[in-house]
Order: structure tokens, then sequence, then C-alpha cells
């Protein structure tokens, strides 16, 4: 038999007032005859007081009484009132959390009011969308993998099995186009391996004070070379000199990453400007392309891994959709923040933000 939370409400507020009322009763019902006990002794020398006294003690207890079952009445009927009140958005949060334990992530409770019930609702609803957006996310995850490895996978059985029927010729370019599908291959196992390892407990920065200015030179000289290969201009005004608590390895990954990120995206002509900003506390690195954008409907989704915007991209163009995962990770493990933004504000392209604390909090 389920308990159900309104009638348990219901009996203790019911409880509470009724006992109250007795006791108020009680003690009524016995203060009363003791003083009309006093007054029967005082005037028991005048006849005919007997019956009026009895008369009046009877009138007394009588309304007492009434009082009392008229007030347990109204009492019980304004607990029930209030208690499935109260627990109405209760059972209904119940109801929803249970049809979310079956996989019906659109579920949504009304959350209306500014109190600690309709706070408890939109933490829930919150959930919900939270939970639907990592579902999407995870079955996303599983398609683009399959996606991801069926492609080389594929190719390399077709060039071999036309190389093993004499259709091709075995020539050092055919051996390349398989070797070129192996290295994609071991990179996207070697990326979700490298970002596994980022998430687990285990993982550790190695920290010491560095100058970020430094680092974003060597990330842009890094770098320089592929931007000359595609003909996309990167500027960075060096000179900038911040001194940081941060895994310099690491903070160099975040760079390149975020720096490829662009050039992919950047057509050839176009620019990326490189910033570093001191903001007291924290420094804070700005990525700009001049490249084609990025959707409103993308930008929440663009730091999860393997999230490509544009399905119909291949790997060649649109990259393995592992390295803002892994610069959103890194960024994390330092304490810091990472972002991006696109439209309005930035037509032609999208700007990167990265702020990161200078002391390890």
């Amino acid at each position: 038999m389920k308990h159900r939370l309104d009638l348990r409400l219901a009996a203790i507020i019911i409880s509470i007032t009724a006992g109250i009322l007795i006791v108020f009763t009680v003690i009524n019902i016995v203060t009363n005859h003791y003083h009309i006990a006093m007054y029967q002794q005082q005037s028991s020398g005048y006849g005919g007081m007997d019956e009026l006294n009895y008369h009046l003690e009877q009138a007394q207890m009588q309304s007492i009484i009434l009082t009392c079952l008229l007030s347990i009445a109204i009492a019980s009927i304004i607990g029930i009132y209030v208690a499935r009140r109260i627990s109405a958005p209760l059972v209904q949060m119940k109801r929803a959390a249970e049809m979310m334990t079956q996989g019906k992530w659109d579920i949504r409770v009304a959350a209306g009011g500014y109190d600690e019930i309709a706070g408890l609702g939109a933490s829930l609803n919150e959930l919900a969308v939270q939970l639907q957006k990592q579902e999407q996310l995870r079955r996303n995850m599983t398609q683009d993998i399959a996606h991801e490895l069926r492609t080389p996978l594929t190719t390399l059985k077709s060039h071999t099995r036309a190389l093993e029927d004499g259709v091709w010729e075995p020539t050092a370019d055919r051996f390349r186009t398989c070797l070129d599908e192996i290295d994609r291959l071991i990179q996207l196992v070697t990326e979700l391996e490298e970002l596994h390892d980022m998430e687990s407990p285990e993982f550790q920065l190695s920290r010491s004070e560095q100058d970020l200015g430094h680092i974003m030179e060597r990330a842009v000289t890094l770098a320089t070379a592929m931007y000359q290969e595609k003909e996309v201009n990167l500027q960075y005004a060096s000179g900038s000199s911040i001194a940081a608590e941060v895994d310099a390895d690491r903070m160099l990954q975040i760079l390149i990453n975020v720096l490829s990120n662009a050039l992919h995206y950047t057509p050839s002509g176009g620019t990326v400007q490189a910033d570093l900003v001191d903001e007291g506390a924290d420094a804070l690195i700005r990525i700009r392309d001049s490249g084609q954008g990025i959707s409103q409907s993308d930008l929440p989704y663009i730091f999860e891994r393997l999230y490509r915007g544009d399905k119909s991209r291949n790997r060649l163009s649109g990259g393995s959709g592992m390295g803002l995962a892994i610069v959103k990770q890194l960024v994390s493990a330092h304490g810091g923040h990472v972002w991006a933004e696109s439209g309005d504000e930035h037509v032609g392209g999208s700007c990167f933000y990265i702020r990161i604390p200078k002391k390890n909090k």
C-alpha cells in the first residue's frame, strides 16, 4: 500500500491542531467544573440554585465540546486542502522523475512561484533538459564513432581488394593512401583515449609558473607553417608577458587545437587574430577568425566530443571533432573557462575565448 504524501501531511496538520484543541478543551472543562463547584459551596444556603448551577455547567460543557468538534472538523478540511496544495507539485515531480527513468526526457513540470518547491521544479526541468541533451549527444557520438571508423575501414577494404584482384598496381601512392587511412584511425583512437585519460580522477597537471606570452609565441610559431600552406594570415602582437601557474605543455596543446580549428574554417586569404589580455587575477586569450562562423544552434555543442555542425563534412575538411573537446577538458583542469561567440558581433567569423586564472586555486 502506497503512503500518499498529501494524506500524511494532512494527518500531521490535523493531529497537531486536534491535540491543541483537546488540551484546550480538557483544561476548560476542569477549570470550569472547579469554579462552578466552588460557586455551589458558596451558594448552598440559597434555595433553587442547585438546578440552575447544574444547567449552567451542562451548557458550558456542551458549548466547549461542540466548539472542539467543530474546530477539529474545520481544521481537518483546511489541513487536507493545504496538504494537497503543498504535495501536488511534489507528486507531479515524482511522476516526472519516474517518466524520466523510462527515457522520456521531454517531460516538464509546472514550476510557478518563487518558493523552494518552485525552485525544485525548475531544477528538475533543467535536469531534464541536460539529460535530454546528453542523451542526444550520446546517440550522436555513437553514430559519429561508427561513421569515423567505417569510412577509413571501407577505404582500406576497397583498396586492398583492388590490389588483391589486380585492378590496381601496387604502387607507392596506393600504399600511401592506405597508410593515411590507418593514421586517421590511429589518431581518432588516440584522441579518444587521451580525452578519457583527462576525464579520469587520476589525471593531474604539471603546474609551474610560466610566461603565457612565451607560450603564445611558441604556439603561433608552430602553427605558422600550416597557416602559410593554406595562405591564411595568422596575426599575433607579441610582447605581452603574463605569469601564471599552468602546465606549459597542456597550454600549448590548447592553443594549437584552437588555432587548428580556426584554420579549418577560415578560407584562403582570410585572417586569424590571436590576443593575450591581462585581466588582473585572470588571463584572457582571444582567437578571432574571419571564417564562415558558427550557427547559433551549434554553439552550445561545439565543445562536445565528435560534434560537427555540418554532418556532411568529412574529416579532411572538418576535423575529427575531438580537438575542442580536449580544449574544454584541459581548460577546466586549469580552473578556467572556454567559450565561443559568433554572429552579429563577429560578422564573417567566430571568436574563441579562453580565461585562465593566474594562480592555482
